[in-house]
């Protein structure tokens, strides 16, 4: 999007929802580039990057009042893109390394490991992403950022937030010569005790997905 149609909201560049915008357009933009696959060398620092950087934007929507949408219903924005080849690039590009456990909620105490998809989860926030900037580009400003701080919290939000773990986590294990053990089959429809889900976390080596996916081990 030109910087003509960004912010041909009369709004100060400057601004608050004008960075955020900024920020959210750079982040669909870089990661759909990503998912082409042109560059799987350099996939994995990069989708690290990008995703620091949207939850730093993240963190500011969070951080800021309860933003108040204009009308009591929100407007139509039309159907949703489709996110389904992306998810699947996504996936292909990031075999064998797409599937992780996390915790959904720090705060429940004993609660399992859940399996996880790199490739849905990145999907997901940009779907969540797009939604508000239909908003941003009809100029309904003030509603585009109250929906990015709503899914904020409801979904993309935790969505990134783990997507960074399992990111940095990756490149942790390879930088530091700590071989990640292989997944073995383990699936995201798979519903896994706490020690089997551990045990499934089986014996990929970090030099075999080091060169495909562009991270260097530490000498």
């Amino acid at each position: 999007m030109s910087d003509a149609t960004l912010h041909a909201h009369s709004l100060d560049p400057d601004s608050f929802a004008v960075q955020v915008a900024d920020s959210i357009e750079s982040f669909i933009v870089a990661t759909t580039e990503v998912a082409k696959g042109d560059e799987p060398d350099s996939a994995i620092p990069f989708l690290l990057l990008e995703v620091s950087q949207l939850l730093l934007s993240g963190g500011r929507l969070g951080a800021h009042e309860d933003i108040v949408p204009d009308e009591r219903y929100e407007p139509d924005t039309g159907p949703d893109m489709d996110v389904d080849d992306l998810r699947e690039r996504f996936a292909a590009l990031l075999d064998p390394v797409d599937v992780f456990s996390e915790v959904f909620d720090p705060y429940e105490p004993r609660k399992a490991p859940v399996p996880f998809r790199i490739s849905d989860n990145l999907a997901d926030i940009i779907m969540d992403l797009r939604h508000g900037l239909a908003h941003y580009r009809a100029g309904r400003t003030t509603e585009a950022l109250w929906w990015w701080q709503f899914s904020y919290f409801s979904n993309w939000g935790p969505t990134a937030s783990a997507t960074l773990r399992a990111l940095q986590s990756l490149v942790s294990h390879v930088r530091l010569d700590q071989p990640l053990e292989a997944l073995d089959g383990l699936d995201t429809d798979e519903d896994l005790a706490d020690e089997e889900l551990a045990e499934e976390a089986g014996r990929v080596m970090a030099e075999e997905i080091a060169a495909p996916l562009g991270i260097r081990s530490h000498k």
